[in-house]
């Protein structure tokens, strides 16, 4: 009988933290860098381009890469395959909305698999300075959701966005 109660315990507290727990994410950073917004938005629509600044390159400079498709269009692909740091995914062009916005689809494979929808946009500041948002959103599903609960998805991946846009300011404007 006790066995049971315990078993019931547990089910009840999976069930309100299961009830409690994040079930999205949507973490951006923002920076702004001078260079006229059209500029920047054609550098930005390619993914390869992505291979300077990026601060997962830095983790991983030995990373395997792979791109398919037309770079820079809907439907272009890049692969990586990389240590633990940067595990192993893809990212895809779904929509460009020309000279102001690029989404994607990530889909991680390892360490953990999971999709998430990510940009880039750009708005202008003032002649020839612009503001460029990164950022990716998703869902947490069950049981991820729970370990949403003692992790922050902003803490963990907000300082690698802030990393490479500072990357990116910086290639921009030399």
């Amino acid at each position: 009988m006790i066995l049971l109660y315990i078993v019931a315990g547990i089910a009840v507290l999976v069930f309100i933290l299961a009830m409690i727990a994040p079930k999205t994410y949507d973490v951006f950073r923002t920076i702004e860098i001078a260079r006229p917004k059209a500029v920047v938005f054609e550098y930005l629509k390619y993914l390869k381009n992505q291979q300077q600044w990026s601060p997962w390159e830095k983790k991983d400079p030995n990373m395997e890469k792979k791109f398919t498709g037309t770079d820079g269009e809907v439907g272009a692909v890049s692969y990586w395959n990389g240590n633990k740091d940067v595990g192993e995914g893809e990212q895809e062009i779904t929509k460009i909305v020309d000279g102001k916005r690029v989404e994607g689809e990530l889909r991680f494979l390892k360490p953990w698999k999971s999709t998430s929808d990510c940009y880039m946009e750009v708005d202008e500041v003032s002649d020839g300075k612009t503001k460029v948002t990164w950022g990716f959103s998703g869902k947490n599903k069950f049981p991820v959701s729970i370990m949403m609960l003692f992790m922050n998805m902003d803490k963990a991946v907000g300082k690698d966005f802030e990393e490479g846009l500072q990357s990116l300011k910086i290639l921009m404007e030399k």
